[in-house]
């Protein structure tokens, strides 16, 4: 019993490294480093996309301290970014045309 045991083990531990053998095998070739490659560089991106979210929360939350801040400070609205581009640019002060006489 202990023999057929111990063939069981043996069995399974070849079959163990032999697969993990042919897995080397396969990331050593040009194919296999292409594709470690490709999803090291895909979660390098999803990393980078992570962080410029929680940068851009970060950022719009202290942008709505200070605004909040301003105002209780000031007592005026301080308009956001959207609400100051909607707003009409006010009329520009039409002066004579340069070189039409003094």
């Amino acid at each position: 019993m202990r023999r057929l045991f111990w063939m069981g083990v043996g069995a399974a531990a070849g079959a163990y490294v032999t697969r993990r053998l042919t897995e080397t095998r396969q990331r050593l070739t040009p194919q296999g480093i292409g594709a470690d490659l490709a999803e090291g560089l895909r979660e390098l991106g999803a990393g980078l996309g992570a962080f410029g979210a929680e940068v851009r929360a970060g950022m719009a939350t202290r942008e709505q301290e200070l605004t909040d801040l301003v105002e209780r400070r000031t007592g005026a609205h301080v308009p956001s970014y959207s609400e100051a581009v909607a707003e009409d640019e006010p009329a520009r002060p039409r002066g004579r045309a340069r070189g039409a006489g003094a």
